[in-house]
């Protein structure tokens, strides 16, 4: 694992209102990942970003929504999501608006 592939495996912060929740009542932060990530990957990834010590990570294959483009079936991409919980203490700022 190096530093710059560790850099490229946090896609973006999943932000709803179950992950806010989550944020705020279980130290769980919600994060969109790279589909080949693994645990460890993710742990480690979390840890350089954002300087804290992460207990576990919990890992969801979401399947793509199947949408009509007009007239023409399709599929949304699938994608993956991590829930990663912080040791006692630690907590992220994430500036989302």
């Amino acid at each position: 694992m190096t530093q710059d592939r560790l850099m490229q495996v946090l896609v973006a912060p999943h932000v709803s209102e179950k992950s806010a929740g989550l944020a705020e009542a279980a130290t769980q932060h919600v994060f969109k990942v790279l589909p080949d990530a693994t645990k460890l990957e993710i742990k480690k990834a979390v840890e350089l970003m954002f300087e804290v010590k992460v207990a576990g990570v919990r890992v969801v294959n979401v399947p793509g929504k199947r949408k009509t483009f007009g007239r023409r079936p399709g599929r949304r991409n699938d994608w993956r999501k991590a829930y990663v919980t912080l040791a006692a203490g630690q907590d992220i700022e994430l500036d989302v608006e």
